[in-house]
């Protein structure tokens, strides 16, 4: 199959790229820069030189080349807005494959640090996060383009853990170079369901293969209070675990970093593995806890 990733450099974009090549299939990539070219011409992958801005129209041509586009971008509320638009546009009416890799930030809960009882599955109606408005108007406009003769499918993980990442449990390091304790908001107990990069990119290959048009898939493998995250670097550094209230979670990780680590995000997903078979083989957010590029972020800086 010849597929087109857009945000094939990307923490997940990157190793699905790699993946799907490994698998067999002919990939090509978006690259935003010569570098980025480079890098996946190095990996066998062919660059396609564009961007989800001023040339976007490069994007949309080679993905009417593909027989497979995988959204796998990170890109801002009106690129992704307009990307979507101009994809599920140029793709309708093809029966071509469109996937979009959203995330379960769209149906997080504002709980200030306090546990939530409300888990979603894939079919569960949810009240959207006003911040990703834009991200869930994405998703029902990939979802609508499955009536338009494009199997358009759905991919919602929830927080992606593993080399190179940038989560909760990066954060609770970094607040120890910041306050001297491993930090956490409020009662430490809201939990943001998880899943290893790795297992979100394996999710690919059977969307591919037999997605159903219209399918919206969850990805995930465990649960970790944002505490017991806190307790488990503190532990690996020798210091102390410290709540913090809102006001005070900003200073040490910035408005929207604050708010990430307040709020409830729990899924399950019932869909991807009734009906794809998938299932994750790393279940243990937790076992990053000691790696050096971790530790690193505890120390000081300036």
């Amino acid at each position: 199959m010849n597929v087109f990733i857009i945000g094939a450099t990307g923490f997940v974009g990157g190793t699905l790229a790699r993946h799907l090549s490994a698998e067999g299939h002919t990939v090509t990539g978006l690259a935003r820069t010569g570098s980025a070219a480079a890098t996946l011409d190095s990996q066998g992958i062919t660059p396609v030189a564009g961007d989800l801005g001023e040339h976007r129209a490069a994007v949309v041509e080679t993905a009417r080349t593909a027989d497979a586009v995988l959204y796998a971008a990170q890109a801002g509320p009106e690129q992704e807005t307009a990307s979507v638009q101009d994809l599920t546009r140029a793709l309708s009416g093809t029966d071509k494959t469109l996937i979009f890799l959203s995330g379960n930030g769209v149906l997080v809960q504002r709980t200030a640090g306090a546990w939530s009882p409300d888990v979603f599955a894939e079919d569960d109606p949810f009240t959207p996060e006003p911040l990703a408005d834009y991200r869930k108007a994405a998703e029902d406009a990939v979802l609508a383009a499955a009536q338009d003769g494009l199997r358009a499918m759905l991919l919602r993980p929830g927080l992606i853990w593993g080399p190179g990442d940038h989560g909760h449990v990066s954060m609770v390091y970094r607040s120890v170079a910041a306050t001297g304790a491993a930090c956490y908001v409020g009662e430490g107990l809201n939990t943001y369901s998880h899943v290893h990069g790795d297992d979100v990119t394996r999710l690919f290959s059977p969307a591919l293969e037999k997605g159903r048009p219209g399918g919206l898939y969850h990805a995930v493998a465990g649960e970790t209070p944002n505490r017991w995250i806190a307790e488990r670097v503190a532990a690996d550094l020798g210091v102390e675990t410290r709540s913090l209230p809102p006001e005070e979670a900003t200073g040490v990780w910035g408005e929207f970093g604050a708010l990430i680590m307040a709020v409830s995000g729990r899924i399950r997903a019932v869909r991807a593995q009734q009906e794809l078979g998938w299932q994750p083989q790393h279940t243990d957010m937790l076992t990053m806890i000691g790696e050096e590029r971790l530790r690193r972020l505890a120390t000081p800086t300036g």
